[in-house]
């Protein structure tokens, strides 16, 4: 009993992380129920099985909160899921532990320019033009494949390169993000029946996975409708990157203490980003409203 309550917890705060950045609820519960002993493939499978109440969950309270694309999750939804399918498939088979350096990198590169973007400034959203079933449904097919095999990874991916792009509010691509995952979560999970069987899931640990999620989900919605979408920005980016680079430094055996200084380093600079995306926000929104002008949505929201 006291392993499903801590269980129902890690759920609460993967899903808090998730619904509100975009990200984070494979990639912590996964890494617990290996801890707890599960292979990578009954672990991944019980995670995506709990995830399939806690999508449902964050999508209606994100469509409620308008923080949903539906062109976006239309277009995204159904290559994710074939990409979740064959991914649950051949990790109920193959390891693709070799694999996870070089994907860090990429993340990692992501991360990194998102981070610079929100807090340079740099690249102006361009948030008219519509995002093409060209770009998304390369992408949903990649980042399903990705969130399936790791035991999460929808996020991580498809976030950074929506936010990356540019044509879409950082509130809107996390909210497309969480709702179309839903179709992820289900065909990764039919994967994993075909696969592994109804005796390879701890049903235990993913009811007690769904039950913290279910209760976070509401709450995420309402923080990234209203939190600011410069610092979300800064948030997500600063996240990637220190994910990614445990990832990285782990595969190289890179000593110990030396890990903690880059950890240390990347949490500065995403602070210090915090603080400076804020102060050029704060400078916009008083030169607009001393010019009579309309504050801009990136600032105002």
């Amino acid at each position: 009993m006291r392993k499903l309550i801590i269980l129902a917890l890690v759920g609460f705060a993967a899903q808090l992380i998730d619904g509100s950045l975009g990200m984070g609820y494979g990639v912590t519960s996964s890494s617990l129920l290996i801890l707890a002993g599960l292979t990578p493939a009954a672990a991944s499978a019980s995670v995506h099985f709990s995830e399939l109440g806690t999508n449902i969950a964050s999508g209606v309270a994100h469509w409620k909160l308008k923080n949903v694309d539906w062109r976006v999750v239309a277009r995204v939804a159904g290559p994710g899921a074939i990409g979740a399918f064959l991914g649950a498939t051949v990790l109920s088979n193959l390891s693709t532990e070799a694999a996870a350096p070089v994907m860090a990198a990429i993340l990692a590169l992501l991360g990194s320019y998102v981070l610079a973007r929100f807090v340079i400034g740099f690249v102006p959203p361009k948030l008219k033009k519509q995002l093409s079933l060209k770009f998304l449904a390369p992408l949903g097919l990649f980042a399903g494949f990705v969130d399936a095999t790791g035991g999460g990874g929808w996020g991580p991916v498809a976030t950074p390169a929506l936010l990356a792009d540019g044509r879409l509010e950082p509130r809107k691509v996390i909210g497309s993000v969480d709702t179309s995952e839903f179709a992820v979560s289900a065909a990764a999970s039919l994967g994993f029946l075909f696969g592994l069987g109804a005796a390879g899931i701890n049903w235990g640990f993913a009811l007690a996975l769904l039950a913290g999620g279910l209760v976070a989900a509401p709450l995420a919605a309402v923080l990234v409708r209203y939190a600011p979408t410069h610092l979300l920005g800064v948030a997500v980016g600063g996240l990637i990157l220190l994910t990614n680079s445990r990832t990285l430094l782990k595969s190289f055996e890179v000593p110990v203490d030396v890990r903690w200084w880059v950890y240390g380093a990347i949490l500065i600079v995403t602070l210090a980003g915090l603080y400076v995306a804020a102060a050029r926000a704060k400078r916009l929104a008083a030169a607009a409203a001393a010019e009579g002008a309309e504050v801009p949505a990136s600032v105002a929201s």
